[in-house]
């Protein structure tokens, strides 16, 4: 299978905007503060003309941001960023008339059947995932060396004892780059690799264990104790997991603390901006996303996830999105939260990540 990333830029010769005059500029009235009237971001492709007649493309198309003019250089900036002075664009206007236009289209596969009425227009539990799968299979084996993969887990991950050790085979063979989850994730994890249980119940026999709902809080007690999860590796003799694979290949992970957790392991980070603005991070270098049975997390790094990226030699290519969750919801509230380029793939989370590992580990 052959990928396409190819990108239909606008028709710079439409006469609206050849006529329309540049995007015009305002100061920011207060560090923090956006001037009345700025433009906010979404995660499309996005032109500024600027004062020569150029348009150019936003270095990065992603949620709720705003644009900071110099020049002939756009930054995607957080209002919240904002220093008094910076130049802010402002409009409201989409189609190019006011300076700004948004390119929906860019990334649009011509269809085979251009009807009006159709069936199955929509994926639904009902849809085979056959073409996706294989189209992902195809994804990560490019992004692995040419691009930055990113994986959002949910702690059901690491209830298994297959999907557990399927993603730490994808790990320790190059298909992450870094990896976003929560306190529970690493907290079962860890727990797994020490008593081969998760919330007490046996990751393979599904069999609860006795006492076992002390298992992770002593996890947890034992991990504070080491001081960092690595430490606890070493002294625990951890030699299994999701995230001895992280800390043993040198991929970075963030865990984002949340009001539910016990705890929490050294590493999870209480201060939500601070987990937002690290988050971020690896959201403006992902080329591939792959959220799992996590709705918080999903939605979250979905709406600070560009919709593209420029590479180096100009040529502009999606950003590959994929919820990976049993039910409908999650996906349906990302799209309805701005990420409309989403892409689901309805199924249990083991299943899928099992699939996923026999596919590449045979065939990457």
């Amino acid at each position: 299978m052959k990928l396409n990333f190819t990108y239909t830029p606008p028709d710079f010769t439409d006469t609206t905007l050849v006529s329309s005059s540049p995007a015009k500029l305002a100061p920011a009235p207060a560090d923090g503060i956006a001037p009345e009237n700025y433009h906010a971001t979404s995660n499309h492709p996005e032109y500024i003309k600027i004062d020569s007649g150029e348009w150019l493309l936003a270095p990065e198309g992603r949620m709720d941001a705003v644009f900071v003019v110099d020049s002939r250089t756009i930054e995607v900036t957080e209002a919240r960023r904002l220093k008094k002075g910076d130049l802010v664009v402002v409009g409201r206007t989409e189609n190019g008339e006011e300076g700004i236009l948004v390119h929906e289209k860019g990334f649009d596969e011509v269809a085979a059947n251009e009807d009006k009425f159709s069936f199955r227009s929509r994926g639904t539990r009902e849809t085979p995932f056959s073409y996706s799968y294989d189209n992902l299979y195809e994804i990560l084996k490019h992004d692995r060396d040419h691009g930055h993969i990113v994986w959002v887990l949910g702690p059901a991950v690491a209830f298994d004892k297959d999907s557990r050790s399927a993603m730490q085979g994808l790990i320790e063979n190059g298909y992450c780059h870094a990896l976003m989850a929560g306190n529970a994730l690493a907290t079962h994890d860890i727990e797994a690799a020490v008593f081969d249980t998760g919330l007490g119940q046996n990751i393979y026999s599904q069999i609860l264990q006795p006492m076992g709902h002390y298992n992770h809080l002593d996890i947890l007690n034992r991990v504070r104790q080491a001081g960092s999860i690595s430490k606890a590796i070493e002294t625990m003799g951890i030699d299994n997991g999701i995230m001895y694979a992280c800390e043993t290949c040198k991929i970075p992970y963030i865990l984002a603390g949340s009001i539910r957790d016990d705890g929490p392991l050294p590493e999870t980070i209480g201060n939500v901006y601070e987990s937002q603005d690290r988050m971020r991070y690896h959201a403006r270098k992902a080329t591939t996303v792959i959220t799992m049975a996590t709705q918080l997390h999903s939605i979250a790094f979905g709406n600070m996830t560009p919709g593209y990226k420029i590479l180096e030699d100009g040529t502009v290519r999606p950003v590959c999105f994929y919820v990976v969750d049993m039910s409908e919801f999650s996906a349906d509230k990302l799209a309805n939260r701005g990420s409309a380029q989403a892409q689901a793939i309805l199924t249990n989370v083991q299943d899928f990540i099992v699939n996923l590992w026999n596919h590449l580990s045979k065939n990457g």
